[in-house]
Order: structure tokens, then C-alpha cells, then sequence
């Protein structure tokens, strides 16, 4: 998983304190909606949005805001269709995007010539399924509470399938059945919790050159600016080198 690790590491490093915090809101805000008007705005009995009040809580977003997006999305409903597109860019590299939109002409249109652009390929629906496989993500900040081995020990027992350390946080990985348990057992034993997601993985990784592979982590982020995009996988291995040449 090292390739998915670093480029996640590298946006956990710049995504919580720099310009791209109104992206972040923004999204928690759609995923806010669209769990409203799936379960309902009580986060009791709806754990789409309960789920979605944690992130926003780890993205540190203001608590008025976050119940303004509950009252709105319960009073106003919400039109937001959930839309997938699957393609490659350059160099046989998967991308698997995820996005909320009111507007699926202009989603289509928007991503369809970022990828034309780019000299990319958009693939058809579930082309791209047998190259990522869904799994639990759970991004804890470290602290003086967790004892590193005992918090080992007891994802691992409560059903995570891997830990890591990324310096200032641990990411624990679960099987997409095992997700809700390991949240659940975090939440007992009272460790803060910034962002828990169920993501693509890729199975196998493509390697490129550096340069290479530095326009196709441009293009991924020009997808990631669009309004509509909600989250963007793909399976590019991140070299040391080429971790090095982004955080320049």
C-alpha cells in the first residue's frame, strides 16, 4: 500500500492548515446531505451521518456549521446524485473518481476534458474493479494518551487488519466488514478519530519515471479541485524521490 500511504501522507500534511480547508468543508458538507436525506437528520439512528459529523469534527469544521448543513439538508432535501468515473492517465495509470453532483452533464463534461487534456482515456463503469479493493481508512492523530503497543494491540483485536505510523498519525486499515467494529471499538476507548473513510486500495502499483509521474500527480490534482469530486484513487507507486519532488 505504499504508494496510496505516501501520496495520502503527503495530503494529510497539506490539507488540515492550508487554502484547500473551504474544499474540505464543502465536501463534508455534501456527504452531510446526502446522509440526511438517506437516513435522516438524527446521527443516532443514521451512521452515514454520524460517520460524516466525525470528519467534519476531525477537519475541525465550526459546530454551527456543521448543524447548518443538517437543518438545511432536512428542511431543503438534497438533489446530489452519487456518480463514479473510471479511466487512465498516462502510463497505464488507474484513476477511480468519486463525486456528488446536482449536475451530471457538467460533471461528465468537466472530467472527460480534464483527462482529454491530460492525454488520458476514460474507461466504462467497473473497468477499473478488479484493480481496487474497498477498505476501512481510520487517520488518528498521535498523543501522550496512546501507548503505541497497547493501541496496537487493541485495533488489531478489535478487527484492523494493519497499522501504520506516519509520523504524527496512525492510519489503520480494516476490511470494508470490519469497518463500523474498529470505529466503534476507537470510540470506546475514547481515541480521537480525524477522518475514517472507506476508500479504494489498488491491488498492484504502477511505476514511472519521476518526471512522469509528476504529471500525473498534477492531473490528479486538477480533478481533485473540481467542485463536483468528492475523492480520486489511483495506483501510481510514490518513490522517496518523487515524494521528495512534491513536498519541494
Amino acid at each position: 500500500m505504499s504508494g496510496h500511504n505516501k501520496w495520502s501522507s503527503i495530503k494529510h500534511k497539506k490539507g488540515v492548515a492550508d487554502a484547500r480547508r473551504s474544499k474540505i468543508f464543502s465536501r463534508i458538507v455534501k456527504e452531510i446531505q446526502v446522509a440526511v436525506r438517506e437516513g435522516g437528520p438524527d446521527e443516532d439512528y443514521n451512521p452515514r451521518l454520524r460517520l460524516a459529523i466525525q470528519n467534519a469534527k476531525g477537519a475541525n469544521m465550526p459546530k454551527e456549521n456543521i448543524l447548518k448543513a443538517i437543518n438545511k439538508a432536512d428542511k431543503e432535501g438534497s438533489n446530489l446524485q452519487e456518480v463514479t468515473f473510471e479511466g487512465y492517465a498516462p502510463g497505464g495509470v488507474a484513476i477511480f473518481i468519486e463525486c456528488l453532483t446536482d449536475n451530471n452533464n457538467r460533471t461528465v463534461s468537466n472530467i472527460r476534458s480534464i483527462f482529454n487534456k491530460r492525454g488520458g482515456n476514460l474507461g466504462t463503469k467497473g473497468s477499473l474493479s478488479f484493480l481496487f479493493e474497498r477498505k476501512g481508512v481510520i487517520t488518528v492523530p498521535k498523543s501522550s494518551s496512546i501507548n503505541p503497543e497497547e493501541f496496537e494491540l487493541a485495533v488489531i483485536d478489535a478487527g484492523a487488519e494493519d497499522l501504520e505510523d506516519n509520523g504524527d498519525f496512525y492510519t489503520i486499515y480494516t476490511s470494508m466488514e470490519d469497518f463500523g467494529k474498529v470505529r466503534k471499538a476507537l470510540e470506546e476507548m475514547k481515541v480521537e478519530v480525524e477522518n475514517a473513510s472507506l476508500q479504494r486500495i489498488p491491488n498492484d502499483y504502477k511505476q514511472l519515471p519521476k518526471d512522469e509521474a509528476l504529471k500525473i500527480l498534477r492531473m490528479i490534482e486538477e480533478i481533485e479541485d473540481d467542485d463536483d469530486v468528492q475523492n480520486v484513487y489511483h495506483n501510481l507507486e510514490i518513490s522517496d524521490e518523487i515524494m521528495a519532488a512534491m513536498e519541494e
